[in-house]
């Protein structure tokens, strides 16, 4: 009988560690396929959308698989299989496990975005080269690159919503517009210092014209602590806008 239960334990801690081993090859090969195609990703536009929209999400999903597997190895050691034991390891087990994912998620979540912000701008802000002349392109100033956004963009990016990036080649006169999002990214909050601060909603006080500039107020949010804040800022009429309104009229 002894040699039976002897026979069972054995059998499950090796079925155990093999689990364990194969959930760290899944989360450790979820990792360096996401490497791989950040290394393979040449345009700095699309490793920008890249990391924004997937990098937090793989190291989290690789984190779990990660803990689960050592939730595993942890249970690998088994030499009595008593109900008493089962509910006790799987209980400790589980309660450590989530800890470990909640400080985790924690860290991905309020302190993560401190050093992606930093490499994503570097991306943004990288000299484009240009397909026509290979020569680096030159990034417009907001007054410049009116010229070249149409009136849709242009309301988007005076409510914020939007943001256009417009780069040029002077040589050939070629023209690249790169498209994020008004509030992709969170500000550092004034009063816990975590990168959490964001814009939650916008209400136009006064709408810009042809003679007055309007008014926008900006209401802010911290995900972590909660502190709330107010910004106003100047809305103004795009000089294109202008043009369209005065052939209207």
């Amino acid at each position: 009988m002894e040699e039976t239960l002897s026979g069972q334990y054995e059998s499950w801690n090796a079925a155990a560690q093999k689990i364990a081993f194969a959930l760290w090859a899944v989360a450790i090969l979820i990792v360096l396929l996401h490497v791989i195609r950040l290394a393979l990703t040449t345009d700095a536009k699309t490793k920008y959308d890249f990391i924004n929209r997937t990098e937090i999400r793989t190291l989290w999903y690789a984190s779990v698989i990660l803990i689960v597997g050592c939730c595993f190895y942890a249970n690998s050691r088994i030499t009595e299989l008593t109900p008493l034991w089962i509910f006790v390891r799987g209980f400790t087990t589980f309660a450590m496990g989530m800890i470990v994912a909640l400080i985790i998620q924690n860290l991905l979540k309020f302190y993560y975005p401190f050093f992606i912000e930093k490499r994503l701008k570097v991306l943004r802000y990288r000299p484009r080269i240009s397909p026509k002349t290979g020569k680096p392109m030159k990034l417009l100033s907001e007054e410049e690159e009116d010229a070249y956004l149409d009136e849709g963009m242009q309301a988007e990016e005076n409510v914020f919503s939007i943001d256009y990036d417009v780069w040029k080649d002077e040589e050939t006169g070629y023209v690249k517009i790169e498209k994020y999002a008004g509030h992709l990214h969170a500000l550092q909050c004034p009063e816990c210092n975590y990168q959490t601060f964001k814009v939650v909603k916008e209400e136009i006080l006064k709408a810009p014209t042809l003679e007055v500039n309007g008014e926008l107020l900006k209401h802010f949010q911290c995900g972590y602590c909660g502190y709330k804040a107010k910004k106003s800022v100047v809305l103004r009429m795009s000089q294109k806008f202008e043009e369209s309104s005065a052939a209207t009229a």
